[in-house]
């Protein structure tokens, strides 16, 4: 069951320390801004923790989200060096496990088993965000989105990783409440 969590900007370190291992969090958003925000203090929280971070971002958000977490003192450089912090482009991401406009399961359970087995390097904590789903939803893929969220969601449980999701409002132009309604179903919080 999901629930709605309204996050101020000032407790997002807070709640982002908060977070359980198998926790699969959704975040809707309008302004870029609001997503940089909540994805800096998510991934630089890990870090900070020595977590390992996975980042499944487009390039945009990943170019903003560097600049942001070397502006807080997170040394990138070294996290990239030892894994602990993995960037991967959600278009290059999507490339290793679609097939036909569809996930395939196995491709896709192998993927990110490569990039935990690297973060967990030490034995260390994983959390994940991925725009994968938005990327989907966006073109129109709503029952890939659907299954690939499933997807991530019994990975997560499987594999005990907290995981991080994010869509703008903007995507949801046919139906939103059902939309949101198809969304929350897959995920413990809601944003």
């Amino acid at each position: 069951m999901s629930s709605n969590i309204p996050v101020p900007a000032t407790q997002n370190s807070v709640f982002w320390g908060e977070i359980a291992p198998c926790e699969h969090i959704a975040q809707f958003y309008e302004h870029d801004s609001v997503l940089l925000d909540a994805l800096a203090g998510f991934v630089g929280g890990g870090l900070k923790q020595g977590e390992g971070v996975i980042v499944l971002a487009t390039d945009e958000h990943l170019k903003a989200l560097d600049q942001r977490l070397n502006a807080s003192g997170v040394d990138l450089q070294k996290a990239k060096s030892q894994d602990q912090y993995i960037a991967v482009l959600a278009e290059d991401a999507l490339g290793k496990f679609m097939v036909n406009q569809w996930p395939d399961d196995q491709l896709f359970a192998n993927f990110v088993a490569e990039l935990l087995a690297r973060a967990q390097n030490g034995g260390r904590r994983v959390r994940a965000f991925g725009e994968l789903v938005a990327l989907m939803w966006a073109m129109g893929q709503i029952a890939a989105t659907v299954r690939l969220e499933f997807l991530w969601h019994q990975l997560c449980h499987q594999k005990s990783f907290s995981l991080f999701c994010a869509y703008p409002k903007a995507g949801f132009t046919e139906d939103p409440l059902k939309s949101l309604d198809v969304i929350r179903a897959t995920h413990s919080r809601i944003i």
